[in-house]
Order: structure tokens, then C-alpha cells, then sequence
């Protein structure tokens, strides 16, 4: 086991050992733990009582979070020439089509956020192998395919994720940011937890949310005690 460094050590000493803490003192203490030299991303993992391998427990959606995520989220919108005066005027980064579709097949991928119409999924099928890893391939579940392409890079911008279950039926999601007040992220956290609440599927039987940690970019993860999120 590596030696933990003199930081490292005084971030795990403000943790008392097996204590579940209240949402509000997780998003305190997790500013605190966090070990960086630079604003570290806050994030968020949920485990479910889920088997993700069954299609009728599979946890898959979006949530706009009240305060954003502090990241400057990168949106190429791929539109029909018609859309893209107005992915322009909504902030997307990059705009266009068959351009940006070679230069994808070339391996780009600098980009956060895909956002299209129905009319080019056709085109984006043969790049699943190179999108769907980096889980940039458009789905109209999470709201990045569809023909109100402002409204859908305006929420992104403000803060919309998508997020869905892992294989080992955990949720995780980038909250926020180190220099986010405690409120700020206790807000975010709140609202992705509530939203999986009411995602829950109707045959997962037993314990729904089985664990919850708040935990910076670099430091120890601060458990949360569910009833308390």
C-alpha cells in the first residue's frame, strides 16, 4: 500500500472512521478532503439496488443541475444547415455537419456534448464504436437528439447531465467543483438524488439506494447516510 502523503493524511484524519454523514456535512467535508492544487471536480456515486443486466432495472436518464457543474462544457452540434443559425446563437461551440463527421472518423473527440437532429442519426450509426465508448453518442432519452436544438445546447450549457447505472449498479455523476460552496453542491447533489428516486424501477425489490459518496478529484470519499440525502 502506498505511504500517504502528510495532505493525504490530514484529509482522511477529518474523517471519522464508519460514520455515514448528513448530505449538508458531506458537502462541507468534501471541500475540506480534497487534495488538489487546483479546483477539483466534485463527484457523486450512488450504488443501486439494481441488476443493471435486466432491461426493466437498466437507471438511465438526465437532470439539470441547480447550479451547473462548473466545467465549460464543449457542444458540437450536428445539424442540418436550417439549425445552424440557431446552435449558433445558443452557444454551441462547434457547428456543422459532414465536416465534423470526417473529422470524428479521424478520431477527434475534443468535444463534451453531441447534440443533433433525427434526420442525421442515420449518419452518426457507423461512428458508434468511436463515440459510444466515450459515451458521446446522441440518444434521444437524454434529450441530445431532437429538432429544438437551441433549447437542447442551452441546457446543456447550464448545466443538464445525462447519466446512467454501471454494470456493478452504481450511478455516477460530476456535481460541481471544489470553490462551489457547500449549499452550491448540496443542491446538486440533492437534486441527482432525488431524480434517481423517482427513477426507480417498479420490479427492483429491497434496499433502492444502498450507498451514497461525495468525493473530490483527489482525496478520501465521505460516505452519506441515504435517509439524511
Amino acid at each position: 500500500m502506498a505511504k500517504l502523503t502528510k495532505k493525504q493524511k490530514a484529509a482522511e484524519e477529518k474523517l471519522v472512521p464508519g460514520k455515514l454523514y448528513s448530505l449538508n456535512e458531506a458537502s462541507t467535508l468534501v471541500k475540506e478532503v480534497s487534495t488538489t492544487k487546483f479546483d477539483g471536480s466534485v463527484d457523486l456515486a450512488v450504488r443501486l439496488g439494481v441488476d443493471p443486466r435486466k432491461a426493466n432495472q437498466m437507471v438511465r436518464g438526465v437532470v439539470s443541475l441547480p447550479n451547473g457543474t462548473g466545467k465549460s462544457i464543449r457542444v458540437l452540434a450536428l445539424v442540418t444547415p436550417d439549425k445552424e443559425a440557431e446552435a449558433k446563437e445558443a452557444g454551441a461551440d462547434f457547428v456543422g455537419m459532414d465536416e465534423y463527421l470526417d473529422k470524428i472518423k479521424g478520431g477527434w473527440t475534443d468535444i463534451d456534448v453531441i447534440i443533433t437532429v433525427p434526420a442525421a442519426m442515420g449518419k452518426l450509426g457507423p461512428l458508434g464504436r468511436v463515440l459510444g465508448p466515450r459515451g458521446l453518442m446522441p440518444n434521444p432519452k437524454s434529450g441530445t437528439v431532437t429538432m429544438d436544438v437551441a433549447k437542447a445546447v442551452a441546457e446543456v450549457k447550464a448545466g443538464k447531465i445525462d447519466f446512467k447505472v454501471d454494470r456493478y449498479g452504481i450511478v455516477h455523476a460530476g456535481i460541481g467543483k471544489v470553490s462551489f460552496s457547500a449549499d452550491q453542491i448540496m443542491e446538486n447533489a440533492d437534486e441527482v438524488i432525488k431524480t434517481l428516486v423517482r427513477m426507480k424501477p417498479t420490479s427492483a425489490k429491497g434496499t433502492y439506494i444502498k450507498s451514497i459518496t461525495l468525493s473530490p478529484t483527489m482525496g478520501p470519499g465521505v460516505p452519506v447516510e441515504a435517509k439524511n440525502a
